[in-house]
């Protein structure tokens, strides 16, 4: 019997997989696009469907539909598994049942999120008086639904009580940032426990009293939670937002996103509102394209140190095209939280717009108040940033002293002036802001090249992890999940009694034999191979059993990942070989320069060896 892996394979080509993200043009038999996965003007990303498969000529990148929605969806496999079924239309409960015993953490971590939504929910239709609130804001039941969206109750350890009767652990929920652990106790905290709770010895719920928004991933899985306080205390928080967790990181997400990604890509723009009832209410007026930023950080390198794919990298992808909206007391541009997402957006040399809204108004009572014609009147009126920029600090401003427009040019416009990347585009800018504000061209030249590079963005925002890195890594994942999943596999002897053995049915695989390659192509002794797998094990052997249990010929497999992960071995070292030759030419060192370039050309020819086994 087919696995499920495969069965996705033969219900969705991977060109209708990657198009959904993104635009593909024929070229010959295949089709091609920019790369995903590295900025580049010039397309490189050939995507076969013939072969099933998508390889960049830019960065390496390559692999199959499950590879692509990995990379591109900032997922785990397992995240990656279920998108696809899901959009395959195919059920994956033979692959759940029975596994509680060995799950990973992270799995019993989605666990407890997701339980804690139906538990958040149920909460939500026994307490009228928040469905009357969310009512008076404008949500309708369909969006409740939609959005699960739910109540925690104002008690110190309900939701605790609910997960440990379903068998959680205190560690497994404190580590899934429902729960924190109590102080020592101490005479000043007499009475904050209410009796019979007692103050030591247990956690208590991280959310109570709150109206809570799941946060899922991109692929539907709750991975946090975003709390509204729903009575005012005078000492709580309006907003509670879950700590970062194994599963769930500020920068790799974006409240709504995994509803609003396809309408990005149909729309080819995408809206960033604040709050999560600007994006419900967004969502309701038919602009599903929106994501909020509450509950989460907006960042701008395309990728994590996690290899996660961060929340703008992922608009960008889908999108060049972007706009912010402003609440109406809110839209000062100095603010630091601000500065930050549009900077990125510059440095990345998307499309950026604003918009922003009368005074004390949000795009949520917008919508609710007047309706969805004055929510598209905002959207449409939205400028360019430099243009927002220009009236905001230029053409509105009450005194017209050239000194203080000069000021206003130098300290609010030019430090984003200074981001955008083409070059037609600043001239066409520098042209505006000087028909605008009577300052010659010359002068804001002047200015702008005399700027240091504006504190908008941090050096680590814009480092974009090595893709030949990842591809290598993939690689030996695929490999030691296929190592540790054969060790574990049994067969019925004649006597009936299973022993362990790497041969199921017309398999035979010599998993040591596999071990010693790893460790010959990576130059480590085979025993440091699986030293750093205990962690994920039960992850990686999921892997392997879904991918390779059913028909696949795995022999062949074996054989093909390890070629590729020593052809990827290879592109490091010819990649390190480069830059130590550039050092010795600098050095004018004739006898060094020489032997590193046999060397490179020694990699070269091995690169090369390979390449023709595949052919």
């Amino acid at each position: 019997m087919n696995s499920p892996v495969q069965k996705i394979k033969e219900s969705l080509g991977i060109e209708e997989v990657v198009s959904s993200y993104m635009k593909l043009e024929p070229a010959g038999s295949n089709l091609k696009a920019k790369c995903p996965f590295h900025n580049e003007k010039t397309p490189s990303f050939f995507v076969s469907p013939l072969r099933g498969s998508f390889y960049c000529f830019g960065c390496g990148a390559s692999g199959d539909i499950f590879t692509f929605v990995e990379e591109f969806e900032g997922l785990d496999f397992k995240g990656a598994l279920k998108l696809l079924a899901d959009k395959a239309g195919i059920q994956l409960e033979a692959y759940s049942k029975g596994r509680e015993e060995t799950e990973s953490e992270k799995e019993k971590l989605y666990r407890a999120m997701e339980e804690a939504t139906l538990y958040f929910k149920n909460n939500l239709k026994e307490t009228k008086e928040v469905l009357e609130y969310l009512k008076s804001r404008g949500l309708t039941d369909k969006s409740v639904e939609d959005f699960r969206i739910g109540f925690a109750m104002n008690d110190w350890r309900s939701l605790y009580g609910h997960l440990k009767n379903k068998g959680f652990t205190d560690s497994e929920i404190e580590k899934a940032g429902l729960i924190k652990n109590p102080l020592p106790a101490s005479p000043e905290r007499e009475g904050e426990f209410p009796s019979p709770l007692g103050r030591e010895g247990r956690g208590y719920d991280r959310f109570r009293g709150r109206i809570m928004f799941p946060i899922a991933d991109t692929s539907g899985r709750v991975i946090a939670f975003s709390g509204r306080l729903f009575v005012d205390d005078g000492k709580s928080a309006k907003y509670l937002n879950s700590p970062d967790t194994p599963i769930f990181k500020k920068s790799s997400i974006l409240y709504g996103l995994d509803k609003a990604k396809q309408s990005i890509r149909k729309n080819d723009f995408s809206i960033v509102v604040e709050g999560q009832f600007d994006l419900i209410l967004s969502h309701q007026a038919g602009f599903k394209n929106t994501v909020a930023t509450s509950g989460t950080s907006l960042t701008g390198s395309d990728r994590s140190l996690d290899d996660t794919t961060n929340n703008l990298g992922m608009i960008s992808h889908l999108s060049e095209n972007i706009v912010f909206v402003f609440d109406g007391d809110k839209a000062g541009l100095a603010a630091s939280e601000r500065a930050t997402p549009i900077g990125l957006a510059l440095f990345k040399d998307m499309n950026v717009k604003a918009a922003s809204l009368p005074l004390g108004v949000d795009p949520a009572d917008l919508i609710s108040r007047n309706g969805v014609d004055a929510w598209k009147e905002v959207i449409r009126n939205s400028k360019h940033i430099i243009e927002f920029l220009v009236d905001r600090y230029i053409t509105d401003i009450q005194s017209k002293d050239s000194l203080k427009i000069k000021l206003n040019i130098e300290k609010k416009i030019i430090p984003y002036l200074e981001l955008i990347q083409n070059p037609i585009k600043k001239s066409h800018f520098i042209s505006m802001i000087s028909n605008k504000s009577g300052v010659r061209e010359d002068d804001i030249r002047d200015i702008l090249n005399k700027s240091n590079k504006p504190d908008l963005i941090k050096e680590s925002d814009t480092v974009e992890k090595s893709s030949n890195m990842f591809r290598k890594d993939y690689i030996l994942r695929k490999l030691l999940g296929i190592i540790l999943w054969q060790k574990t596999v049994k067969v019925p002897t004649p006597e009936g009694v299973g022993i362990p053995t790497a041969s199921v049915g017309k398999q035979n695989t010599d998993v040591d034999a596999i071990l010693k390659e790893i460790a010959e192509i990576l130059n480590i002794k085979e025993d440091q191979v699986l030293k750093e797998t205990e962690k994920n094990k039960e992850d990686l052997i999921f892997e392997a059993e879904v991918f390779y249990g059913g028909d696949a010929n795995l022999e062949k497999d074996v054989a093909e990942l390890l070629n590729n992960l020593r052809e990827e071995f290879l592109k490091e070292e010819l990649f390190k070989k480069m830059q130590e030759l550039r050092v010795v030419e600098e050095k004018k060192d004739t006898d060094k320069t020489s032997e590193v370039l046999k060397q490179i050309n020694e990699i070269n020819n091995k690169i090369q060896d390979i390449k023709n086994k595949k052919i």
